[in-house]
């Protein structure tokens, strides 16, 4: 069955890297509205908009963007992504394909998000979500839990030369898909049967500070 696809964008007032970042102009247009767009041109039927900011709640965003007013409680520095997901699907009815797009990863393509769509389509996998290459040292990392080491992966990692180690991705918070009564069922994106998509570095810069601001505007008018 083909579900409509609709896209959620979190739109959050604070920020302590950079007060005022959503709706800072980034090349030409507020930088919430990179997000929106993207979700529209990947066919994304509506995209919920989920904030604390007055202007947004007023502004009209067009038809196919709809305002959610989020409650200060989902909108403080500590607040987890799952809560503010499950109130904006608590205004949606019926089932959905959706895909969370951050607005301070304006980098990515259309062609991301529809290729994290199709692969999440084709069935098999719970999420689907961006990521990027990493350094693969981090194979040989561990945790120290009573005295012990504990490797984060295999115990022959740690004394594998780092040429030989397995290549590394992590996620990079651009675009994350998944079935909106299953996630209304556990209320919660943390699964073991995720599928992934692969972005190049250069456009996995997630925005936090006045200079990743300036690096991403220079990218973009490059």
């Amino acid at each position: 069955m083909n579900l409509p696809l609709v896209a959620i964008v979190p739109v959050r007032g604070g920020s302590k890297g950079l007060p005022g970042k959503n709706i800072r102009p980034l090349a030409g247009k507020p930088l919430y509205r990179h997000a929106l767009d993207q979700g529209q041109a990947a066919g994304a039927e509506l995209c919920l908009l989920s904030t604390d900011i007055p202007e947004l709640l007023e502004a009209d965003h067009g038809p196919a963007v709809r305002a959610l007013p989020r409650p200060a409680d989902l909108a403080r520095d500590d607040t987890p992504m799952d809560p503010v997901l499950a109130h904006a699907l608590a205004a949606l009815e019926g089932p959905a394909q959706v895909v969370l797009l951050q607005a301070t990863s304006p980098l990515r393509q259309v062609d991301d998000i529809r290729r994290a769509v199709a692969l999440h389509a084709a069935g098999g996998f719970d999420l689907v979500m961006s990521v990027t290459p990493t350094p693969a040292s981090i194979l040989k990392y561990g945790m120290i839990e009573s005295g012990r080491f504990q490797p984060v992966a295999r115990a022959e990692y740690c004394f594998m030369n780092r040429q030989s180690l397995p290549p590394v991705f992590r996620p990079n918070g651009a675009v994350y898909v998944f079935d909106a009564d299953w996630f209304r069922g556990r209320g919660r994106l943390a699964t073991d049967n995720i599928g992934a998509v692969e972005m190049p570095e250069e456009r996995s810069w997630d925005i936090d500070s006045a200079e990743d601001f300036a690096r991403v505007e220079a990218i973009m008018r490059s």
